[in-house]
């Protein structure tokens, strides 16, 4: 390859915002993967997220060059891109060039040799892996794209284009923390609970640091993780939204304002305690141990709201505090092995995470506590 290379093309120019003008034009198969890198979801040495794309769903990818290569092949979707500020447009000349919507012109895309391609693909990447496989790369595809060299609008973007399709929860939940810009209701209120869990997933305070699984995980990590993200997200989403929940108080409805630290804490307090009193359920795959299951985390997370109100949490005893109220139920527990009784004789492995057994599973832990707490009083 040269130094570099120029792809000139045709193109409309749409103005919505002057920060990002969009530019509607066309590329083949073998060009788009020239031009555009896949932002894979990963991690630094620094735990600073890097990307936002998952990884290659090789039967979905296969599906669409078996398609692509069938014949008589239409493919309307256009491919949507980030460009890189550097990209070029030189508007056509003539007093007709602009309709007041959109003007025509040329774009301007350089790939220079040993460089950071000029774009990225910000939805369509398994369409765009097919291309570059089919018997055709050279078919001519649709394309929209807007300018922005910022990872956060192009994260934005993703979350907003693929909300209404079938994305791993797991990926949004770690991609959420990261988006500065407002998003859609359904999607801002999960942020605060993925920012938290990807807190505990790093902190070096954290009894559950390197043990949550998340996208962006190596091999390596997704080895030693044995709980889902989306587990611990929903435990906290819960407590937060919920008036009866303990992380509730930390969260001002009025101004949005939200006690991260306070919140930290009790997670901290309760979560270390829960490891100290279940040591052989600890740190098991889910598999061998349902307290790292979901149906185990969400259960123990309803049990948190109704202990955590009463410890002190900036006590230096907190922690044994918590790991004396826990003590009430560790004869109802059968994290590993054994039956669970009262559950209608289930074995310990049978607990699935579904909303039926999370609901008998806290419901039997709140009771055996409440009454164990009454009893003792």
């Amino acid at each position: 390859m040269a130094e570099s290379h120029e792809y000139r093309r045709r193109a409309l120019k749409i103005v919505q915002s002057p920060a990002h003008p969009l530019y509607l034009f066309t590329l083949t198969g073998r060009e788009l993967l020239e031009i555009a890198d896949i932002s894979r979801v990963s991690r630094d040495d620094a735990g600073k997220l890097l990307g936002y794309q998952r990884s290659e769903v090789k039967k979905h990818v296969q599906n669409i060059v078996e398609y692509l290569n069938s014949g008589n092949v239409l493919f309307p979707n256009a491919i949507i891109l980030a460009l890189s500020s550097d990209v070029k447009f030189k508007g056509s000349r003539g007093p007709d060039v602009s309709d007041g919507h959109a003007t025509s012109g040329t774009l301007e895309i350089t790939v220079r040799k040993n460089a950071k391609k000029p774009a990225w693909i910000v939805d369509g990447q398994q369409r765009a892996l097919a291309l570059s496989k089919c018997s055709n790369p050279d078919m001519v595809i649709p394309v929209s794209a807007f300018v922005a060299d910022d990872v956060d609008v192009q994260r934005d973007q993703f979350l907003r284009v693929n909300s209404s399709k079938n994305l791993p929860p797991g990926l949004i939940t770690e991609l959420l923390p990261e988006v500065s810009t407002a998003l859609p209701p359904r999607l801002a209120q999960r942020k605060i609970p993925s920012a938290i869990c990807d807190w505990l997933n790093q902190s070096e305070q954290s009894p559950l640091r390197g043990m949550i699984r998340r996208s962006s995980s190596s091999d390596e990590e997704r080895r030693q993780a044995v709980i889902t993200d989306t587990s611990i997200v929903n435990m906290i989403d819960e407590s937060l939204k919920s008036a009866s929940g303990c992380l509730f108080p930390y969260r001002n409805l009025a101004t949005l304002e939200t006690d991260f630290e306070g919140i930290c804490r009790i997670l901290v307090v309760y979560w270390t305690a829960v490891r100290n009193i279940f040591p052989e359920a600890w740190g098991k795959s889910p598999d061998k141990s349902r307290l790292m299951h979901g149906v185990g985390i969400r259960a123990m997370g309803r049990l948190m709201d109704r202990i955590m109100p009463s410890i002190r949490i900036h006590h230096k005893n907190a922690i044994t505090e918590v790991q004396r109220e826990l003590q009430r139920i560790v004869p109802e527990c059968h994290w590993t092995e054994g039956r669970w009784d009262e559950l209608g004789g289930l074995q310990w492995n049978e607990l699935q995470n579904v909303s039926r057994h999370i609901t008998y599973l806290s419901s039997l832990l709140v009771r055996k506590y409440t009454q164990a707490w009454s009893e003792d009083r």
